[in-house]
């Protein structure tokens, strides 16, 4: 059975210093198993400026299992599948310790972001190019960042516009559409149900 209590403790200590670090972990659903972290594409990488978000189900034996995390965010690197999102790190797999956290879990896939390792890749592909041809995996990477990691803040507001004239109080449409990562159709669903 997952320990709910250490599951409340870890999102209070992670959005507790969200200005220093930019890590946020939500509930995904109205419930503490399927979360959704972000992390900032690190600085001085193709990465830099993005904002990636990264899908959280946790396991029943959680802590003692590790998180299952995946990006949501599409993104170009050599251990992540483009196609899945399915992250290649020895801390998801068989390094995970109970006394890691969901933090360090993110922040540990922040540090792969600065610090590819080729050689152990989850896509053999972006792996081959990153290799083979730094540059064009640079800009590639880039690319993606721009295209798939950065909201554009008028897209946003238009969604918070379109769902205020529905009827709904603006503070609570822009909290909602941010735990949903700006999916203006669960975030409608969201704001229903509540």
């Amino acid at each position: 059975m997952v320990d709910f209590g250490r599951v409340q403790k870890e999102l209070q200590d992670c959005n507790k210093d969200i200005n220093v670090s930019g890590i946020r972990v939500n509930p995904k659903l109205d419930n503490l198993i399927n979360l959704i972290g972000t992390i900032p594409g690190p600085v001085g990488t193709p990465y830099e400026g993005g904002t990636f978000k990264i899908d959280i189900d946790l396991p029943d034996a959680y802590p003692f299992e590790p998180p299952r995390m995946k990006f949501a965010t599409k993104v170009w690197h050599p251990n992540i599948s483009s196609q899945s999102g399915a992250i290649c790190l020895d801390i998801l797999k068989d390094q995970w310790s109970p006394a890691l956290t969901l933090k360090t879990a993110l922040l540990s896939i922040q540090a792969l972001l600065s610090a590819p390792e080729p050689d152990d890749p989850q896509d053999a592909v972006v792996a081959q190019q990153y290799l083979k041809d730094y540059q064009t995996f640079a800009s590639t990477a880039r690319y993606w960042t721009e295209s798939f990691a950065k909201t554009s803040s008028l897209g946003v507001e238009d969604k918070v516009q379109k769902l205020v004239e529905m009827g709904f109080p603006e503070g609570m449409v822009r909290s909602t559409l941010e735990v949903v990562g700006g999916d203006e159709n669960l975030a409608l669903e969201k704001l229903c149900s509540g």
